[in-house]
């Protein structure tokens, strides 16, 4: 299986030093515990669909119905199997191991691309090859290998192009190489990269609209200007090239203190967020529910994965986000499950990504539990 050099940083070290002050003040809560606790709308119910996906972080799905889920800290890409469509699953397979934080997957023709920081591979006939994966092929490995933001959440657009972003390698900087702080896309082999917006300190989740295919994702905002600014964010490009305004200009009109004067001096407009979203909460995975299963309520609107603060006085997020449209603008912003962060600061759980099933159902990664849940709606 494919092995790569671990490249330890600072930003590394930090990250493991809170995980490991979270393992020492958080309690370790059961299963059955986790689900007691998740608070849905009424009608919503939450399954376990699997429990042993440690780090469990983006999902993609194949044929057959196999769910692939990716990893950060792991370095591990798993495929899980529910033969018996029972919505549980029978096995958990480990299909790759050794990878640079593999968090982003992708699915398309028959083989799973995963991005592991610098290089996304493609691993061909994956659904039949499970027990012995293919070596795999290397379709690029000329994205940067800086590993603060590095890791990445990818897609195929309704282009079929395959859509990555590559993240500021900082807190807050403006990075030489115009790469950064970007989202990109390529062609399915790895050719003719361009850069489609700018100016997004690090995307982990986007999806398109089903009426308009135009992009929106979540944004991490930066760290260390207080507890309540600036806001994490919801964007939309509307067209290709724009630029969401870091590291010069954060949510709407919160000039950044280093680089805020310089923002100010360039002849360039820097296009505010659809929706401001808490601060410091972190926002993950995105998608569009296009399903038959939730109430109308719900039809092409807005989920947010939101993974929680990490250095806040109070922790904020843990919990998904129902982001509510009309006409193209953002009416409403609140919660739709709660419950992974207790009275007590105690985190039970941090959600990560969300996937829709052909039933309308939907999944949500968990990389703090390695639980993959199923959410589902029954009225009455």
């Amino acid at each position: 299986m494919v092995n790569r050099l671990i490249r330890v940083s600072h930003h590394s070290i930090l990250l493991f030093i809170t995980a490991f002050l979270w393992g020492c003040t958080s309690t370790s809560p059961s299963t059955d515990n986790i689900l007691e606790k998740l608070e849905l709308p009424e009608g919503f119910s939450a399954q376990v669909f699997a429990d042993q996906v440690p780090n469990a972080r983006q999902l993609a799905m194949g044929e057959n119905r196999i769910i692939y889920a990716g990893s950060r800290e792991a370095g591990v890409v798993y495929a899980i199997v529910d033969k018996n469509k029972d919505y549980k699953a029978d096995t958990v397979y480990t299909i790759a191991k050794d990878l640079r934080m593999p968090s982003g997957i992708a699915y398309r023709n028959g083989s799973l691309y995963v991005a592991a920081v610098s290089t996304i591979y493609r691993f061909d006939n994956i659904a039949n090859n499970l027990q012995n994966p293919p070596e795999p092929t290397v379709i690029t490995d000329n994205y940067p290998d800086d590993g603060h933001h590095g890791w990445k959440f990818i897609a195929f657009g309704p282009d079929n192009n395959l859509y990555v972003p590559i993240g500021a390698p900082c807190n807050i900087c403006k990075p030489d190489d115009k790469i950064f702080a970007s989202i990109t896309r390529i062609n399915p082999d790895g050719t003719n990269r361009e850069i489609i917006a700018e100016g997004i300190r690090n995307t982990v989740g986007f999806g398109w609209h089903p009426k308009t295919d135009d992009l929106w994702f979540t944004d991490n905002g930066r760290d260390w200007m207080g507890d309540n600014r600036p806001p994490c964010e919801l964007n939309h490009l509307s067209k290709t090239g724009q630029h969401f305004g870091y590291p010069y200009k954060h949510g709407h009109n919160i000039w950044d203190p280093e680089f805020g004067e310089k923002g100010k001096a360039i002849d360039r407009k820097f296009k505010d967020p659809a929706q401001a979203l808490g601060p410091h909460v972190a926002p993950l995975g995105m998608i569009f529910y296009t399903g038959k299963m939730f109430p109308e309520a719900y039809h092409n609107q807005i989920l947010i994965a939101e993974h929680g603060s990490w250095n806040r006085t109070e922790k904020i997020g843990y919990r998904i986000m129902k982001v509510t449209l009309k006409n193209g603008k953002t009416t409403s912003y609140e919660p739709f499950i709660e419950g992974w962060l207790q009275e007590n600061e105690s985190v039970w759980g941090r959600p990560v990504d969300l996937l829709q099933l052909p039933d309308g159902s939907v999944l949500i990664s968990d990389d703090h539990s390695g639980i993959i849940y199923r959410i589902s709606y029954q009225n009455g």
